[in-house]
């Protein structure tokens, strides 16, 4: 019988790729293929992004370095999946004729199996494709076409396989998961889902929401009531404002004001003790002023966020905002940028000062030659902090531990186990 050839993978951009990369996995799993490190593969897949210009030439140096592996004798094939190849697929064949295959997007329910690529003490777990808020920057729509969402009885299925494993976190991702069935029920179903999952397992001990977009029609009372009252839900809210000013809002498509933003910031807050709110911006919007700027930054300034990420707009053709007028230069975000991570830094410092001395509920995800590292419920994989947590007692992947912080630093907390 002839060996199937050992393929490798090398996923990029964000957790939501993950999956689609963890999916494809497992259809050629299921198929016999040996799944190897890309160093090792004799065919070897990229799942690119191409969500802005630094995540495209990403993509595209990824695919130069397997075909000079091909060119080398080292790799039989190269098949390039996802973004990319969606948006690019014909002008692709022509520049990069190495390349064996190009493949789009995948289908959200398109397989039964996975294979895992995350550590096996936490998981992602996709449960909606694509999104309905067609903001003007953005690609996604282009991409991913129209929303969908996978059905509750396969999500929980999958949810059962993860409870039977004993996962230590949940990380329940999509676009928008706030919009979780409409397309479906007719209606929004995020807070009926978590109900389930939180009913049918006792061993998940985090499970973590990625994305919701920030308006009251689908961060409802019902939500934010939940993810209060039980334990298990992270009291981690990720809502990507992107700005605060009233006419860059409108400029970019987004179904809100700066009202509606500190309405939502001020219920949160009070509905979710020691809620922790992540957010993102986009600064150098096409004809953002200096005025509109400071503006943002007086906002970041007061609502002090206790994790933050910027992005400097990426011009994206397809998109409207592509034809605004009055584009900003690139050194005029980038400084911008900067003066918005500088902020932003000063207040983590604050917000990490005031966990000095407190004992702190910590995930731990690595194990170093003498310590550990960990997160807090306030903190998702990847993104934000890390706890260093020194320990005499022996502590493995996946163990929730008590640390009391002992030192602070500007992103991440240092601690030792709590006697």
């Amino acid at each position: 019988m002839k060996t199937k050839p050992k393929i490798g993978i090398l996923s990029l951009g964000c957790p939501r790729n993950l999956v689609d990369s963890e999916t494809i996995l497992g259809r050629l799993k299921e198929k016999g293929y040996s799944l190897v490190d890309i160093s090792q593969a004799e065919i070897g897949i990229v799942n690119t992004c191409a969500f802005i210009e630094e995540a495209k030439k990403e993509s595209v140096e990824a695919i130069l370095d397997l075909i000079d592996l091909k060119q080398k004798g080292r790799l039989k094939k190269i098949i390039v999946y996802g973004c990319l190849a969606q948006r690019y697929k014909d002008r692709l064949r022509k520049e990069l004729p190495e390349v064996d295959v190009f493949v789009g997007s995948i289908s959200l329910n398109h397989a039964t199996t996975t294979f895992r690529l995350t550590p096996g003490h936490y998981a992602y777990l996709k449960i909606c494709e694509g999104c309905i808020n067609n903001c003007s920057y953005c690609v996604i729509p282009n991409i991913k076409q129209r929303f969908t969402s996978l059905k509750i009885d396969s999500i929980l299925d999958r949810v059962r396989d993860y409870e039977r494993n004993r996962l230590s976190e949940l990380n329940i991702i999509g676009q928008d998961i706030s919009g979780y069935g409409i397309d479906l029920y007719g209606e929004i179903k995020l807070p009926a889902l978590l109900k389930e999952i939180v009913k049918i397992t006792k061993h998940i001990g985090w499970i973590r929401l990625l994305y919701l977009y920030p308006d009251s029609f689908r961060i409802t009372e019902e939500l934010l009531e939940l993810i209060a009252s039980e334990p298990r839900i992270c009291k981690y809210i990720d809502i990507p404002l992107q700005h605060i000013n009233n006419r860059i809002l409108k400029l970019m498509h987004r179904h809100t004001t700066k009202s509606d933003t500190l309405k939502l910031i001020d219920k949160i807050r009070k509905k979710i003790s020691g809620v922790a709110i992540r957010t993102s911006l986009i600064v150098g919007f096409p004809s953002e002023t200096d005025r509109e700027f400071q503006e943002l930054v007086k906002f970041i300034e007061e609502a002090k966020f206790e994790r933050l990420g910027v992005f400097m707009y990426s011009r994206e053709e397809g998109t409207p905002a592509f034809n605004f007028k009055s584009q900003i230069l690139e050194k005029v975000k980038s400084e911008r940028f900067g003066e918005i991570m500088s902020k932003q830094q000063e207040i983590a410092r604050q917000i990490n000062q005031q966990f000095l001395g407190q004992v702190v509920d910590v995930l731990i995800d690595e194990v170093k030659k003498d310590s550990y590292l960990g997160r807090t419920q306030a903190d998702a994989p990847e993104v934000d902090g890390l706890v260093y947590v020194r320990s005499d007692k022996k502590l493995t992947r996946g163990d929730f531990v008590k640390v009391k912080i002992t030192d602070t630093l500007e992103y991440d907390l240092v601690g030792e186990l709590a006697k």
